[in-house]
């Protein structure tokens, strides 16, 4: 019994189980060895000095990457941003300088006093799998510059939301009947523009209406003071905010966003994730396979076994609140569905177990409809965070990864509940993503994609945050 659970454990896991040294294995002496499309993240952790398309050809050769045309055509103008970058600084559009009015007329000379536009950014999407995330990165490590930022769409608008509420929070206290307008969210731009002159996000998306205001308010903001946006999405922006509710006020966002940033498509209908299958060892396990709770928990304790930490409940204080999960041990948490997408988590939640633990087993996972739009959602943002964290997943499923959503079974009392609300009928109802489904069955299918990802072994060896202590102590 005993070594038929260690041997579906990944083989990463197993060489750590016997005690043998990690920098024993070739695959984390040189990460040029491994080969497939996962190992591109260690080769340009810090800033290079390469430009975009030479990181590119220099992936390819050592075996990091599969050569892809439309990919290396695609770095050439974002190699072209990158050069432009190189001195860019913001602080013109920040303090523009005085307005200055000829001694001989009244005329104020405008073109001596405007800064010249700022580079434009880009707009990068296409289908899961495609290479969006891997050439931001790549263009992202080659520009020298102290104020720039990389960060998971989820993430920013986070940031953004904290800021909003410090921003209220030091108002000063109006007495009973005191009646003003405040707006938090100018403000909050310009903090960012201060500290951020290049801005690079990953998974552009906006499926919250509370999102959708801010975005338009915001980045007109952040574009007027110069700050360049190099993102990724799954859809063209005049998809974005899809069907969604009181989507006419979100337009001029779009409008914006495609002034600033320059639109380019990288679909090649190629997912490298699913064509990179290298399975070190089982990391998905069906709920009803003989033996598959015995394994989980053996594998459990094996983790846990190298953690300086005894196995119990922890709590997580996220935004002010508590969230408890009730069997951890170090850096290792073994969860059920229900407890991480059964209640009432988000972003913020997720967010913050990505950072304590670096290994997540999620158990019972059942077979997902349209009827759980709540837990679909919520397991979507869960895999989205902790993919972009590095965070290595054990899954236990009822169905096999492909069969796990099904697209039906929508409709459910809430939804009725939420229309006689908003004053909506069903025929309103049957245009609207937040009711039909569409974006949890769009955003279902990168989740697939990258449940593949996460269960190769190399994605397994580069989410062990213990590497570095373990090495240098042999």
């Amino acid at each position: 019994m005993a070594a038929h659970i260690f041997s579906t454990f990944p083989a990463s896991m197993r060489s750590l189980l016997a005690f043998v040294p990690l920098s024993y294995v070739p695959a984390l002496r040189n990460t040029c060895q491994v080969k497939g499309c996962f190992s591109w993240r260690k080769r340009f952790s810090t800033a290079t000095s390469c430009t975009s398309v030479a990181q590119y050809d220099r992936l390819v050769q050592c075996g990091s990457l599969k050569e892809d045309a439309l990919q290396r055509h695609i770095l050439q103008p974002l190699e072209h941003l990158q050069k432009s970058l190189q001195n860019y600084n913001n602080n013109p559009y920040l303090n523009p300088p005085p307005i200055k009015i000829h001694p001989d007329c009244d005329k104020i000379n405008q073109e001596e006093n405007t800064p010249p536009p700022p580079p434009k950014g880009f707009y990068i999407y296409g289908d899961v799998g495609t290479g969006k995330t891997m050439l931001m990165d790549i263009f992202f490590s080659g520009v020298p510059s102290s104020r720039k930022k990389r960060v998971h769409f989820n993430g920013f608008m986070l940031d953004v939301h904290k800021r909003i509420h410090r921003r209220k929070q030091s108002l000063p206290k109006r007495k009973l009947g005191d009646m003003f307008t405040y707006d938090p969210i100018s403000p909050v731009a310009m903090e960012i523009s201060r500290e951020t002159c290049l801005l690079c996000f990953d998974e552009f998306q906006v499926t919250d209406i509370a999102d959708a205001v801010i975005l338009k308010q915001l980045f007109e903001a952040l574009f007027r003071t110069g700050v360049v946006v190099v993102t990724t999405s799954n859809r063209p922006p005049d998809d974005l905010y899809k069907n969604g509710l009181q989507r006419d006020t979100f337009l001029p966002f779009i409008a914006a966003l495609k002034e600033y940033c320059h639109t380019i498509c990288l679909d090649s209908g190629v997912d490298y994730r699913m064509q990179h299958k290298t399975k070190g060892g089982k990391l998905y396990y069906l709920t009803g396979e003989p033996d598959a709770n015995a394994v989980l928990d053996a594998m459990f304790e094996e983790l846990a076994f190298s953690q300086k930490s005894l196995t119990g409940p922890q709590v997580l204080t996220v935004l002010g609140r508590e969230v408890t999960l009730e069997k951890t041990c170090g850096s290792i948490a073994d969860c059920t569905f229900h407890e991480l997408c059964g209640r009432s988590l988000g972003a913020s939640d997720y967010l913050e177990m990505a950072r304590l633990f670096d290994t997540v087993f999620i158990r019972h996972v059942p077979v997902l409809t349209l009827a759980m739009k709540d837990q679909v959602r919520r397991f979507t943002t869960l895999i989205d965070n902790f993919y972009d964290k590095k965070v290595r997943v054990v899954l236990q499923a009822a169905v096999p990864l492909e069969q796990l959503f099904v697209h039906t079974g929508g409709d459910d009392e809430r939804d009725q509940q939420l229309l006689d609300d908003l004053g909506l009928s069903q025929e309103a109802a049957g245009r609207l993503a937040l009711f039909t489904g569409e974006e949890e069955t769009f955003a279902f299918h990168r989740t697939i994609s990258r449940l593949t990802e996460m269960q190769a072994e190399t994605y397994w060896l580069e989410g062990d945050r213990g590497i570095g202590k373990r090495r240098r102590h042999t």
